[in-house]
């Protein structure tokens, strides 16, 4: 594959995936020494996770979440090398946190929330603090007589979680005493929580004003296009290695239909880029949990949808409605886990990638969205790739791709907050 630049054929050091795979393998240290010094430029999102594909030709991230809900998924050893990190993260905001506050998603009824709740919780402690769940949602314990409720996860953990309210701009525990140092924002606000969180004095990260009500997956790959290209030309990489195409269409209304001409010829001109036979993601720009995403192979597709499939991308969580759209190159996995289709997820402390795991779908296809029903997940431990170890090579590209994505995310942060 080669580059034309001013009517002169200009090959890459790098070209192709094989290529790809040496270098990262065997460069290690140089490619994390400049993510960590492009890192130390902003500050990176305290949890992150990273959705990576790989295909025949590629690697490319296909997702950022800034508040993940999978810890229950990654490896013993992985939790250790997440609590090390957060260790690391509170020290540098105060060497004196002793209360950690983490507040969770709304939907508690969901037990496999909840043992990644008491995972991410008990990964926290291992990092030397105390901690408390919390909430201000007050429908949350309209049945409480206390101001808290218990609740047992799918792994039978006990986790309580406790009614709070801010006085003086502090959170504070219902009936109890308790202050904390930190909070933890583990709900990804698609509908945001009614704080006044420019009246919270205690630290919140991830920040709590780039929540899903908020952020776009047009911005966030806008930004990893232009990281990925300043990674490439640094170490001269052909740039379509790491990164899927994409395009952004706005003003959409899959209920009216106003909008899907539009978005129809947008899908065309994507997959004239692509080999034939390709297919796109059109996925709702705010659209989390694996909600807002068809996967198509020509525009007419998108122009004839049905009003059940209309419906599925017109409305998501929280009753979020979708009308800027990310049209994504639909990057063919090669991975297999026991023959089914699946993609490696990276999860990261502040902008380092500490754990990981494979999402399988026996259900889906290679082209399809796998965060669906039936999915099942092999955890990864990443915590002990170092440099010429090749057996681990593909962890490694993994890493670096998902360490990208979070700096792009970073550079997204300080764009929303400004």
């Amino acid at each position: 594959m080669t580059l034309q630049k001013a009517g002169i054929t200009m090959a890459h050091k790098i070209n192709n995936k094989a290529e790809l795979e040496d270098f990262f393998c065997h460069h290690w240290n140089e490619i994390n020494d400049w993510l960590d010094l492009e890192q130390s430029k902003l500050p990176q999102p305290l949890t992150s996770s990273v959705d990576v594909r790989e295909s025949q030709f590629k690697f490319a991230p296909v997702d950022h979440n800034m508040y993940p809900a999978g810890f229950n998924n990654l490896c013993s050893r992985d939790l250790l090398h997440c609590a090390d990190r957060f260790k690391e993260a509170f020290q540098k905001i105060n060497p004196n946190i002793k209360c950690v506050g983490l507040i969770p998603e709304s939907h508690t009824k969901n037990k496999f929330y909840l043992d990644h709740l008491f995972k991410l919780k008990s990964t926290l402690e291992m990092s030397g603090v105390e901690v408390v769940i919390f909430s201000p949602e007050t429908e949350l314990f309209q049945e409480s007589q206390d101001g808290k409720i218990q609740l047992e996860s799918q792994s039978g953990y006990l986790i309580e979680i406790f009614h709070s309210q801010i006085i003086d701009g502090q959170f504070q525990i219902k009936n109890g005493n308790k202050n904390v140092d930190l909070i933890v924002l583990n709900n990804d606000q698609s509908n945001p929580l009614e704080i006044n969180w420019g009246d919270v004095k205690t630290p919140v990260l991830p920040t709590p004003f780039v929540g899903w009500y908020k952020r776009q997956k047009n911005l966030h790959f806008k930004w990893y296009q232009k990281i990925a290209d300043q990674f490439c030309k640094h170490f001269d990489i052909r740039p379509d290695l790491i990164q899927a195409h994409f395009a952004a269409v706005e003003n959409v209304d899959f209920n009216t239909k106003e909008g899907l001409d539009s978005l129809g010829a947008e899908v065309d001109r994507v997959l004239s880029e692509l080999p034939k036979g390709s297919s796109v993601f059109v996925k709702a720009s705010q659209g989390t949990y694996g909600m807002g995403i068809s996967v198509v192979s020509s525009g007419e597709e998108i122009i004839n949808m049905n009003r059940k499939v209309r419906n599925k991308m017109d409305i998501g969580k929280n009753k979020l409605k979708f009308t800027s759209v990310l049209v994504q190159e639909g990057v063919e996995t090669v991975v297999k886990l026991n023959d089914a289709p699946a993609e490696v997820t990276i999860y990261l402390i502040n902008g380092k990638s500490s754990g990981g795991f494979m999402r399988a779908n026996p259900l889906k296809g290679t082209q399809a969205n796998l965060n669906a029903q039936g999915m099942i997940y092999q955890k990864l431990c990443l915590s002990d790739i170092k440099q010429d170890f090749d057996h681990k090579i593909k962890e490694a590209v993994y890493s670096v791709i998902a360490r990208l994505s979070t700096l792009a995310a970073s550079y997204e942060m300080k764009e929303l907050m400004e």
